[in-house]
């Protein structure tokens, strides 16, 4: 005869948590082939940071905080990010299961954390999709007009703001071109929503085909660039003077103080590296494999991120950067003689930019269908298509919400607002680690972070500062919008929660997960109430 849950304190209730015995019993119940070494993993993790970043962010932070010395706020970047790797690495090793961040906070932290995990995600996958789409549509008007056809300049833009060309405003009769509206962002995000509801089956083949267009149009790229420069030196040496621009005296614009507020915006460029943590159940030796992907990627993106900005800040001068389109701003200033190179490049950073807003868009709809499934958001969330398989509700949803972005807002405030949320839940990794590290000393881990807890404790407080390099009305808006949530949370997520119900809740949907604080039977096992 089953009892009555004993009734607990608020603090309690937040603190419910998933079991981290019955997450491990997954993992030792995976039937999945350990079958990558090192290499597979660095080109993994290659293949996920390579994205929007460099091709979208690296103008806006060259432009409006760094200069040329962006370079150096890539490297800031890369050493926070190693920081919080080394942490996905030991949680990946620890409890290598669906869900990620989430999953990890739920598992460890609570419940309450995982809702503010589950809201940080939604920036760090949904809006990144948003920034995503501004950059696409920037290349793909870029690469229209090469070919004759133009879309109106009113239809290309955030509403409200202005046309710009070498940062000054472009006149028409007088008066600045305003935008209405970003038409082929908006579109682009609700045709892969359609393409998401319909099902679209990942595939190693043609994601290995994506990843190799995206190096291959990043290394010509630097090549030609590369040697233009060289045959031209004296041309261009003047756009590296001064190579870290006097400080306006304004808070993050140029000067170390800029260039710690372009680490902030780069940050960007890194997003994706934790995907080489999901590997963790078939990774030949964890313990050795994890780590080497994932430090080994950040350092061969790294290079890769400081080689590109190298040419983009000598090609044209920084003041020029400010566009969602940056890498396509510079071919175009190679010269007219160059001009299939420049439709080459632009057709690759589609491609590219295309796969990526898929992969976020696709990560946020299973986010939000885990949170669905676990009672913390409307079980709608996590309805089945009945003949397409996929959480249709739920991808429409998340389409408008990241098409409508896209359209309105400027690239700078999605950008930002992404960073945030991203740092936030990274520095959120960094602490679980010490927590479970405290609270379960003994359960088997495949990888533990060296010198701890020094560097976890270095990821809290590296991503926490970062976080305030951001403009303070980016830093509002994510107090309001994590306020929001927490109300939320309150409101719904603490009265619907399964766990907390004692209904069985399990990553795979089979193997049921109770509060490690349920009442027992008499025989010692977890009572579930009907």
């Amino acid at each position: 005869m089953a009892t009555a849950a004993p009734r607990i304190s608020i603090l309690g209730r937040m603190g419910l948590r998933k079991s981290v015995a019955q997450v491990q019993q997954e993992t030792a119940s995976s039937e999945l082939k350990r079958s990558l070494g090192p290499w597979n993993l660095v080109f993994l993790g290659i293949g996920c940071i390579i994205g929007a970043g460099i091709f979208v962010r690296t103008g806006n932070a060259a432009a409006l905080h760094a200069g040329p010395a962006v370079l150096i706020s890539y490297l800031i970047a890369g050493l926070v990010c190693a920081f919080a790797g080394l942490c996905y690495a030991e949680l990946a090793s620890t409890l290598p299961v669906s869900g990620s961040a989430y999953t990890y906070s739920y598992t460890t932290i609570g419940e309450f954390a995982a809702w503010v995990m589950g809201a940080l995600l939604l920036l760090e996958y949904g809006l990144a999709a948003s920034v995503v789409a501004v950059g696409w549509s920037g290349y793909m008007v870029s690469l229209l007009k090469d070919i004759g056809i133009f879309i109106p300049d009113v239809l290309t833009g955030p509403t409200g703001h202005h046309l710009q060309k070498d940062g000054v405003d472009v006149l028409v009769n007088g008066a600045p071109v305003t935008f209405l509206f970003n038409l082929p962002a908006f579109l682009v995000c609700m045709a892969l929503a359609s393409l998401l509801v319909i099902g679209v089956s990942e595939s190693a083949k043609f994601n290995n085909v994506i990843v190799a267009i995206k190096v291959t149009v990043l290394t010509a790229f630097i090549l030609v660039g590369g040697f233009i420069i060289l045959k031209n030196l004296p041309t261009y040496t003047p756009n590296w003077e001064p190579f870290i621009p006097a400080p306006t005296g304004e808070k993050g614009e140029f000067g170390w103080s800029g260039i710690l507020r372009a680490a902030s915006i780069v940050f960007f460029a890194y997003i994706g590296f934790e995907a080489v943590s999901t590997a963790g159940q078939e990774a030949k030796d964890p313990g050795k494999d994890m780590p080497f992907g994932i430090i080994g990627s950040l350092l061969a993106c790294t290079v890769i991120y400081i080689l590109v900005s190298i040419v983009l800040t000598m090609v044209v001068n920084y003041k020029s950067l400010n566009v969602p389109d940056p890498v396509a701003v510079a071919v175009d200033a190679f010269g007219p003689q160059w001009g299939w190179f420049a439709k080459t490049i632009k057709v690759g950073a589609i491609i590219g930019l295309t796969s990526v807003i898929l992969v976020l868009m696709y990560g946020q709809t299973r986010i939000f269908y885990t949170m669905a499934r676990d009672g913390l958001l409307p079980k709608v969330f996590s309805s089945v298509h009945p003949k397409f398989r996929t959480p249709w509700i739920n991808t429409i949803l998340v389409g408008l919400i990241v098409a409508t972005a896209a359209g309105f807002f400027d690239i700078n405030t999605l950008g930002d607002m992404t960073s945030v949320g991203t740092l936030a839940a990274f520095g959120i990794v960094c602490l679980t680690v010490i927590w479970l590290r405290r609270t379960h000393p003994d359960i088997p881990r495949g990888y533990r972070v060296p010198l701890y807890p020094v560097l976890p404790a270095l990821g809290i407080v590296s991503c926490f500062a970062l976080i305030f390099t951001v403009e303070t009305r980016v830093l509002i808006f994510f107090a309001w919008y994590t306020g929001a949530m927490i109300i939320l949370y309150f409101a719904y997520g603490m009265h619907n929660s399964e766990l907390a119900k004692g209904h069985a809740v399990a990553a795979d949907g089979q193997l049921p997960v109770y509060p490690e604080d349920a009442p027992k039977d008499e025989g010692g096992k977890p009572v579930i109430r009907p």
